[in-house]
C-alpha cells in the first residue's frame, strides 16, 4: 500500500504542474491621444496650500494595434480611484477593468504613488507616478486568471493629459 499511495502522490505533483501554466509578460505603451478622463472632482483639504482628494474616472480605448492577453486583445481599460495630493506629490489608489475584444473582462486594483514632475526637473509640467498591484480576476476565459499589473504614467489632471507605459505578467491556473 505503500509504494501505491507514494506512486499516487507522484502522479499528483505532475498532474499540478502540468496543470500550472508559464507566467506570460507583455508591456506597452497607452499615448495620451486614447486616454480620457471622463470625470475628476478636486476638493480642497484646507491643511496646506496645494493638499487636494481627488477622485477619477479614467478610460483608454485601443485601437487595431492593441495588446493581446491570452490571445485576445484589450479593447479599453477603465479605472476608477483617488488620490490624496499636495501638489501632486502622495498617493493614490485605483480599481482597474479591461474589457477585451470578445466582451470577457479582467479585474485588477493598484496603489499609486506620485510625485510632482518639476520637483525633479522644471521643464515639466504636471505629475509622473508608478502604480502595481494584483489581477484578482476575471469573467469568462479569463475567469482563473491572477497576475500583476505595473504602470508608470506622466499626468496633469489640469490639462486631462495622461500618457502611461504597463508592464503586465500573468498566468492561468495553479502557480507553484
Amino acid at each position: 500500500m505503500t509504494r501505491l499511495a507514494l506512486a499516487g502522490a507522484v502522479l499528483a505533483c505532475f498532474a499540478g504542474a502540468a496543470l500550472a501554466q508559464e507566467k506570460t509578460r507583455i508591456s506597452f505603451t497607452i499615448p495620451a491621444g486614447v486616454t480620457k478622463y471622463t470625470a475628476q472632482h478636486t476638493l480642497p483639504v484646507g491643511d496646506a496650500p496645494g493638499h487636494e482628494v481627488r477622485i477619477f474616472d479614467l478610460v483608454r480605448t485601443f485601437g487595431a494595434d492593441a495588446p493581446k492577453i491570452g490571445g485576445v486583445a484589450i479593447k479599453e481599460m477603465h479605472s476608477v480611484g483617488y488620490s490624496d495630493y499636495t501638489e501632486l506629490n502622495g498617493p493614490g489608489h485605483a480599481y482597474n477593468v479591461m474589457t477585451m475584444a470578445n466582451g470577457d473582462k479582467i479585474f485588477s486594483h493598484a496603489a499609486i504613488v506620485s510625485h510632482n514632475a518639476a520637483w525633479s526637473d522644471p521643464s515639466k509640467k504636471g505629475g509622473e507616478n508608478k502604480t502595481s498591484g494584483p489581477i484578482t480576476g476575471g469573467t469568462g476565459k479569463f475567469v482563473a486568471i491572477r497576475g500583476t499589473v505595473r504602470n508608470a504614467s506622466n499626468f496633469d489632471p489640469k490639462s486631462g493629459s495622461n500618457e502611461s507605459r504597463y508592464w503586465i505578467e500573468y498566468w492561468t491556473g495553479a502557480q507553484h
